[in-house]
This record gives structure tokens, C-alpha cells and sequence, in this order.
């Protein structure tokens, strides 16, 4: 009677233990329902609404025209590599959370039974266990390096987000330039036909001698050329915006688009230039990730460091002996390695000594990165200041001639 109680007991525990798991399901994926779903992908305009909502909560949108922060609301449920690295944070977090949860106990059941036993009962049942101490410099090693692992996927995914968030204004701007030329193109294509018509009658009536007449058509050829060239670049276009989006061409080839103040670039204000230009260098995400990376190598030295000190597990137990009560308790220990972690301490320490030096490349790299912008905005603008003061101008006087 005593037997069956006990392992009805047993069988409750392994029952309750058990209730609490988690359970696999399978979830197989399709290459060609994938490519089917991609192609048939609209932009879910309540989806970018609530995604905007989150980035720009006063911003407001009517759901038809697309801006420069619409769009990076779509790109940013869309775009592939935006949801990769937001997938890999997520991934990132979770192993953070579970490095906390620390090694596992170790349990042994065991059994025995005595043919001839001159006790009262045959039987000895035991349990013994193996717990490792998760306390010190051990635990605090691995739960940092798991969250600076977390911490690198963050600037990742920020570093992604800003990489489609200026290919989309690259890309945008290009549209909006090379639509103009083809527009202009085709005007200049409708006055060449024009102006072809009118010295083809005047030739003919013999008051133009041939090479005019050539010159114009080598001209209305050479204008027809570029505005080939400019449609096959408007087309790029519309193909690079719906790769930063994540959508098909066909969704995006009739987006209406805008740009307030695309005319009018604000200017650079000296003043803030250099304060823009710190704050730009300490928040650029390859940045903060080489400073994660520095940390996180870090937390390997002292980890390497820690494991100098022996690993102490214990190990409580019972033992039920015939009808004997008995309580085992044991300390286990886990001894370092024979050269007493050194080899290892030094590998760590030289990648922590690399760590730094990469860091120092890719502050070097960013200030680079940033002056040669501040140089490419300030001979923009001055080549737009030329443009409207003097190219303009005297294109329109030629037009007027030519009119």
C-alpha cells in the first residue's frame, strides 16, 4: 500500500512538472508561396496609419498622397531588411531573458530492490541532484554578455532603419528630378518637331541651306536620346522606391508622391553646424554598436577571469533505505583549467584590446563620413545659389529669343 502511494505521488509531480511546458508546433514555409504573396503585397494603408501613429503621433495623413514619413512608415512594416533585424532584436532580447534563468538542476532518481533483505522492506528509493551555484562573477559575465548582444542588435536595427530611411529620400528626390526632365524632355521634344517642321519648309522653299536643317536634327536626335535616358532613369527610380518599400513595382509606379519644400532647401545655419555635427557623430548607430562591442569584450574578460575560480555545485539528496530515512548532501567542484584560465584570459583581453582600436577606426570613419556631407550640402547649395541667379536667368532669356 505504502509502494503504490508513493508512486501515485510520483506520477502527480511528473504530471504538474510537465503541465507547464511549452509545446512545438511546426511551421513549414513555401519559396513559392512566398514569391506569390510578395507579388500580390499592396500597401496596407490602415497598417501604415498605425505604424505612423507610433513614430509621428500629431502627424497627421489623409491616406492618398505619400511623404517622405509615410513612406518610412511603410518601408518600416515592409522592407526586408527592416523586419529581418527587428525579427533578429526580438531573438536578441528573448536570449537575454533566458540567460537569466541560469544552468539547469540536474535530478537522479534511483531504485533498488533486495531479493533476500532481512529488513522490513525490499525496496530503496533515492533522489540526488546537482545544482550549480549561478551567483558571482559567473552569472554576471554571461547575463552581460547576452545583453550587449541585445544591445548590438538594437543599433542594428536602427542602423537598417536609417539606411532605407536615406534611400528613400535618395530615391525620392531622384524621382522628382528625373520626372521634371522627362516632362522637359518631352515640351523640348514637341518645340523640336516644331521647329524641325518649320526649316523643312523653308528649305524646301530654298531659304535655309541643308546643314540647318541637319544641325536641328542632330539636335532633336541628341534630345530624344537624353529623354530616353531620363525615362529608363525615372523607371530605376520607381524600382529602387519599391525595394525600399518592400513592394512590387506595379504598387508603386502610380504612388502620388510629395515633398514640401523640395524647391526651396532650408540653408545651413552656421551656428548649429558644429553641435549637430557631435550630436550626429555620438548617435550614429556604428557608433554605439562598436561602443556595444567594446563592453560586450569586456564582459568576456571578466567572464575569462572568473572561470579561474573553481565552479561550485551542490548536491542534496534522500534516500528512503528499507524503511531508513537518510538526508545526502555533497559540494562538487568544477576546477579551472591546468594553466589556471591564462591562455584563455589573454585571448580575451587582446579582443578587448582589438575592440578599442576598432572603435577608434569607426569614430575616425564617421567624423570622415560627416565632413564630407557638410562639404557635399555647402557646394550644393552653392551650386543651386549659381543656378538660380545666373543659368536660370539666362535660360529663360533664350527661351524668350527663341519663342
Amino acid at each position: 500500500m505504502k509502494l503504490a502511494r508513493r508512486q501515485a505521488h510520483l506520477c502527480v509531480l511528473v504530471a504538474l512538472a510537465s503541465g507547464g511546458c511549452a509545446t512545438y508546433s511546426a511551421r513549414p514555409v513555401s519559396p513559392a508561396a512566398i514569391s506569390e504573396a510578395y507579388a500580390r503585397r499592396t500597401l496596407d494603408a490602415a497598417a501604415v496609419r498605425q505604424r505612423l501613429a507610433q513614430l509621428a503621433p500629431n502627424a497627421a495623413w489623409d491616406g492618398s498622397t505619400w511623404d517622405r514619413l509615410t513612406l518610412l512608415a511603410a518601408a518600416d512594416q515592409f522592407n526586408p531588411s527592416i523586419t529581418t533585424t527587428r525579427a533578429h532584436l526580438r531573438s536578441a532580447e528573448a536570449l537575454a531573458k533566458a540567460a537569466r534563468a541560469g544552468p539547469s538542476i540536474t535530478l537522479t532518481l534511483t531504485a533498488e530492490y533486495a531479493r533476500n533483505a532481512s529488513e522490513s522492506s525490499p525496496w530503496l528509493y533515492g533522489a540526488t541532484s546537482d545544482v550549480p551555484l549561478d551567483v558571482g562573477a559567473h552569472r554576471a559575465a554571461r547575463v552581460s554578455a547576452a545583453e550587449f548582444t541585445s544591445i548590438s542588435a538594437r543599433y542594428d536595427y536602427a542602423e537598417a532603419v536609417w539606411i532605407v530611411r536615406m534611400t528613400l529620400r535618395r530615391t525620392l528626390a531622384e524621382r522628382f528630378l528625373t520626372a521634371r526632365e522627362v516632362q522637359i524632355g518631352e515640351e523640348l521634344g514637341t518645340v523640336r518637331t516644331r521647329q524641325l517642321t518649320a526649316l523643312q519648309v523653308r528649305f524646301d522653299a530654298g531659304e535655309t541651306a541643308r546643314a540647318d536643317l541637319e544641325r536641328v536634327r542632330a539636335e532633336a536626335a541628341g534630345d530624344a536620346r537624353r529623354l530616353t535616358d531620363a525615362q529608363a532613369r525615372l523607371t530605376a527610380a520607381h524600382i529602387a522606391l519599391a525595394d525600399a518599400l518592400g513592394a512590387p513595382l506595379s504598387s508603386v509606379a502610380q504612388m502620388p508622391l510629395t515633398w514640401d519644400g523640395f524647391d526651396a532647401p532650408p540653408p545651413t545655419n552656421p551656428s548649429l553646424v558644429e553641435a549637430m555635427r557631435t550630436e550626429a557623430l555620438l548617435s550614429r548607430s556604428d557608433v554605439l554598436r562598436a561602443v556595444a562591442a567594446y563592453d560586450q569584450s569586456e564582459a568576456e574578460l571578466h567572464a575569462e577571469v572568473a572561470r579561474q575560480s573553481p565552479e561550485v555545485h551542490v548536491g542534496p539528496g534522500y534516500t528512503w533505505e528499507r524503511g531508513l530515512v537518510k538526508l545526502p548532501f555533497s559540494i562538487g567542484l568544477v576546477l579551472p583549467p591546468l594553466d589556471l584560465n591564462r591562455n584563455a584570459i589573454a585571448a580575451a583581453d587582446a579582443r578587448r584590446a582589438e575592440a578599442g582600436l576598432r572603435l577608434e577606426a569607426v569614430i575616425a570613419s564617421a567624423q570622415s563620413a560627416i565632413d564630407a556631407a557638410l562639404a557635399e550640402r555647402f557646394t550644393a547649395e552653392q551650386g543651386l545659389n549659381r543656378v538660380r541667379e545666373f543659368e536660370l536667368r539666362a535660360a529663360r532669356r533664350a527661351a524668350e529669343q527663341a519663342d
